[in-house]
């Protein structure tokens, strides 16, 4: 294939949502061109700035082999996924069609448009629940639920298909994914809402009555889930340093990205309180179907082998970008109008 002009194009599935977009930013930021492609079911053409968009659907594959062939991508970021713990317990199926069937597409797409690098946002939850913490990489993957699965099948795939078709891939594998874009541009902006973060500053700005915690018998310092809260534009910078890497490395590589420190639910909401100077009203709640009781990153082969170095380490930090976009309106504003 001809890369002649597209060596700085890259295709960003899902790059209309949380995580994708922040990717697209530090992309131009680093003298890349990004090239969304999305279905907008959950994700907003607000949020792409930073190139153009090209709605489709991984499911359908003539048009994302269309989409390959018009921009000739020299590699890929995929973030293209659902990604609602519960509601892949409740739907597995259509867990399993999306995010693997979707990227079985996009894996044929690229293999028959000889693009030969990708970038896959993969998860922490394919460890389940961990023998010990932090969790290292080597950690045998037991996922307790459909999400969890699916990133796993697909971390496979991606393997098997460094061996037979020469891809050249690296799954990041983060824990919780919060706060927003220090400069305001982007931000969270789900619908429904169920990342903790914005939940407990919700309920501090009186947009949601209450916050609900979901089990308090965890076998935690507290009762309430632990959890690794890694800023969003840190995992947007370690997807241009994982392209980088994809340069010079061969095969298929998997890192973690987390802070290496877990915070429990209950000390969220306390630092949610002293950042905003606002109460929280709270309920007790039942456990969800298949929340691991800790997640905690070791990052140590992302720090060493990417030369990753988070910006935001501090719990603080992240909260504080969360409150700024909410306070700004813009996710919800635009959210409500379905743009």
């Amino acid at each position: 294939m001809n890369l002649k002009g597209t060596r700085r194009t890259v295709l960003v599935t899902g790059g209309a949502g949380y995580v994708g977009s922040h990717a697209c930013k530090a992309l131009a930021q680093a003298g890349y061109l990004p090239v969304v492609y999305d279905n907008l079911s959950r994700g907003h053409a607000w949020a792409v700035k930073w190139g153009g968009l090209e709605r489709g659907d991984l499911l359908n594959p003539v048009r994302l082999a269309a989409v390959i062939r018009k921009h000739r991508p020299f590699a890929v970021m995929h973030f293209a996924a659902l990604a609602y713990v519960g509601e892949s317990v409740d739907d597995p199926l259509r867990y399993y069609r999306n995010n693997v069937g979707g990227t079985i597409h996009l894996l044929e797409a690229m293999r028959d448009g000889g693009v030969d690098r990708l970038v896959f946002s993969s998860s922490g939850s394919v460890y389940g629940v961990p023998e010990r913490v932090p969790i290292p990489e080597k950690h045998a993957q037991r996922p307790v639920n459909p999400y969890g699965h699916s990133k796993r099948l697909v971390e496979q795939m991606l393997s098997d298909c460094a061996a037979t078709y020469g891809l050249r891939s690296v799954s990041l594998r983060y824990f919780n994914a919060a706060g927003a874009d220090p400069e305001g541009e982007i931000g969270e902006a789900h619908d429904p809402e169920t990342h903790l973060i914005p939940l407990v500053l919700e309920a501090a700005a009186g947009l949601r009555p209450r916050l609900t915690i979901h089990g308090t018998d965890y076998p935690t310092r507290d009762g309430t889930c632990m959890r690794d809260y890694v800023h969003v534009a840190d995992l947007a910078d370690a997807h241009v340093l994982a392209l980088r890497y994809l340069a010079s490395n061969r095969g298929a590589a998997a890192f973690n990205l987390g802070n290496g420190e877990g915070f429990t639910v209950r000390e969220v909401i306390d630092t949610a309180r002293r950042l905003t100077g606002r109460k929280i009203p709270l309920r007790a709640g039942p456990r969800r179907p298949g929340d691991p009781p800790a997640l905690v990153a070791n990052a140590t082969s992302a720090r060493r082998e990417l030369g990753w170095k988070p910006c935001y380490p501090d719990l603080e930090a992240i909260i504080d970008t969360a409150w700024r976009w909410l306070q700004s309106g813009k996710g919800n504003e635009r959210r409500k109008r379905g743009s």
